[in-house]
């Protein structure tokens, strides 16, 4: 029986000017020689590259490997580092391919080494490493006046988190203090599956709360607003508040109802989100406590798939000052969601809901992903993801979306 030649483990690391062909020529060395490799990487970063490989060979090949590798890499004008790796570091390094991973989102119109010095500082404390960096916001501009400019990178994190609940807290609070809105998901299966998605209407979907400018049109916008400041401070629940709200409206003519809707404020980034959400498969759902003329409305304009919201009673052309049906507030948004899904055939941990309010936490913390957009306090307090810095279309990026992918598709 023939005796297996001794092997070594070695880590070669490459850098300097990218070109195309550069790694073929590397592995090709390496080719020759029949080695395995253990491990790969490579990033580029303003067109300089920085390529790792482990790779396990025959001892006695590995002196022949290493000199057409020198001679290489002065070829292509690169440079070249070998790191001989024992078996005991390799082990080390599988053992932990077991622990937990995670994907940290930092998002805002622009970052700043401060930010991204005290997030990574967080990490460090809770005994979390880094794996890998990337950028998915296209490159930034130097002129910081141009419009619509967003930064966001991902931050591939391995480990068990000492204290998750303190970690979530001190993001939270960074994300207040230093101006940036942040994702932090574990990095599983439903994550990259994610399929089905409910948003809020009113201040989320659109720049407005739609009973307001029904109330305005009405003459009776002071009172409206008085019901509400009520409710937001605890005073009267959600059902009480919109019955109130509601009969205020009796006798407005049902013609008003259009105009506001061909003229609904739509909350920036909305048209590139439902754009790609369609594109890629997704099932989108409105579930509103304002009401089903306006949804619709947008269910038309986006191709939305389910809208759920209350229904304003109209006879002979005028509001009644009634509704029909059952009050959709907090917990029938929650109970919709999982009826959707349920529909749908959708593990509730793929589902995503994006909200502002109150009334919008049980769907927020019942779906696999929620997300407050520039929320309540209350609400911002209580989400485990927030986005406060820019549009809507901002979801995306918590879905893994890179604005390059989505370009060459010639959108936006």
């Amino acid at each position: 029986m023939q005796e297996k030649s001794p092997t070594e483990l070695i880590l070669i690391r490459v850098t300097g000017e990218d070109r195309p062909g550069l790694t073929a020529s590397i592995t090709g060395i390496l080719a020759k020689y029949d080695t395995t490799i253990l491990d790969i990487g490579q990033a580029d970063i303003h067109n300089t590259l920085s390529l790792g490989i482990l790779f396990k060979a025959e001892e006695q090949h590995s002196g022949l490997i290493m000199k057409e590798l020198l001679f290489k890499a002065s070829s292509l004008a690169v440079n070249i580092r070998f790191y001989p790796i024992s078996v005991e570091e390799y082990n080390s390094w599988v053992s932990m391919q077991g622990k937990n991973r995670y994907i940290l989102t930092l998002l805002g119109r622009k970052l700043s080494a401060r930010q991204i010095s005290s997030v990574t500082s967080v990490l460090a404390d809770q005994g979390m490493n880094i794996d890998a960096i990337k950028r998915l916001t296209g490159r930034i501009p130097l002129d910081e006046s141009k419009a619509n400019i967003r930064a966001c990178i991902e931050f591939s994190v391995r480990g068990t988190p000492k204290d998750k609940t303190g970690l979530q807290a001190q993001l939270m609070k960074l994300s207040k203090e230093l101006d940036m809105d942040f994702s932090f998901q574990l990095d599983n299966m439903y994550r990259r599956m994610r399929r089905l998605i409910c948003f809020d209407m009113d201040s989320t979907l659109i720049e407005t709360e739609v009973i307001d400018e029904l109330a305005i049109r009405a003459g009776v916008g002071d009172e409206v607003k008085m019901i509400t400041e009520q409710a937001m401070r605890g005073e009267i629940d959600f059902n009480e508040s919109f019955k109130k709200r509601v009969s205020l409206l009796k006798g407005l003519d049902e013609s008003v109802l259009h105009e506001i809707a061909i003229n609904l404020p739509i909350t920036e980034g909305v048209d590139r989100l439902m754009f790609v959400l369609k594109k890629y498969g997704y099932k989108i759902a409105i579930l509103s406590g304002g009401f089903t003329y306006f949804g619709r409305y947008l269910q038309d304009k986006y191709g939305i798939d389910y809208v759920y919201a209350n229904e304003l009673e109209i006879i002979d052309g005028k509001l009644t000052g009634n509704y029909l049906g059952d009050i959709v507030d907090g917990k029938r948004k929650a109970e919709l969601l999982r009826l959707i899904a349920q529909v749908e055939k959708v593990d509730i941990a793929q589902t995503i809901a994006v909200g502002d309010g109150a009334n919008d936490l049980p769907m927020l913390d019942i779906a696999g992903l929620g997300i407050a957009f520039h929320a309540k306090p209350k609400v911002v307090a209580s989400a485990k993801q927030s986005i406060n810095t820019i549009g809507l279309d901002g979801v995306l990026y918590f879905l893994g979306f890179k604005d390059s992918y989505l370009e060459e598709r010639g959108r936006l």
